[in-house]
């Protein structure tokens, strides 16, 4: 009788072990990885070789909260360089920089003036980078700065998991937005050397 009273303990034991472990899973918010975007056309430069770089030093202090999101900023945005970024110009001594300036998110409490309201949460992510485009033998250069910021707002109760979820999505529209803006700013300023674009873009006096 105490040997089956031990085996009954032990058995109990297991149960709650196993109903326990399946709720911290269900807890665990979910993982997301940074986006890549080798399913679109490279954009490819009449250059020596692409230098990517970031010069962005997070604080980890708020209301800086980038280090909190599942996606980096920064991360991604080397990761589109990679992906799109392509040089094609070998000996033409030119040399493509892509430096990142600024990839950061901020936090900031909304209080409600209506009681019935709950208060919220505001985030704006920023990303500011420069391309630069230098011709060693001629001793010129040119560049660009692509600037991208997406705003979001939730309740202040919100559980880390849906922050997580808002916060992926967010990332995502912001480099739609960044996406759009550097080939236009390419096109636009850095036409000349990108490889078989024969366009002559017409500037205003």
């Amino acid at each position: 009788m105490k040997n089956l009273r031990n085996i009954m303990t032990v058995f109990m034991s297991l149960l709650l072990w196993a109903c326990s472990s399946t709720t911290d899973v269900d807890a665990v918010p979910l993982k997301y990885n940074e986006p890549r975007f080798q399913t679109r056309a490279p954009i490819e430069l009449n250059v020596e070789k692409v230098e990517i770089s970031s010069e962005f030093v997070p604080s980890f202090t708020r209301p800086n909260v980038e280090h909190l999101f599942p996606v980096s900023i920064e991360k991604t945005a080397k990761i589109w360089a990679e992906d799109r970024l392509k040089a094609d110009g070998f000996g033409t001594n030119r040399v493509a920089e892509y430096i990142i300036k600024d990839a950061s998110v901020t936090e900031e409490i909304e209080k409600s003036e209506d009681f019935m309201q709950k208060d919220r949460l505001k985030y704006r992510a920023t990303l500011s980078v420069i391309l630069k485009i230098t011709d060693k033998a001629n001793l010129s250069a040119a560049e660009t700065t692509i600037d991208a910021w997406r705003e979001l707002r939730m309740p202040a109760d919100t559980n880390i998991a849906d922050k997580e979820k808002y916060w992926n999505e967010m990332v995502k529209k912001l480099f739609d937005e960044y996406n759009a803006k550097i080939e236009q700013n390419i096109n636009e300023y850095l036409n000349m050397y990108v490889k078989n674009n024969y366009s002559i873009k017409e500037y205003n006096n």
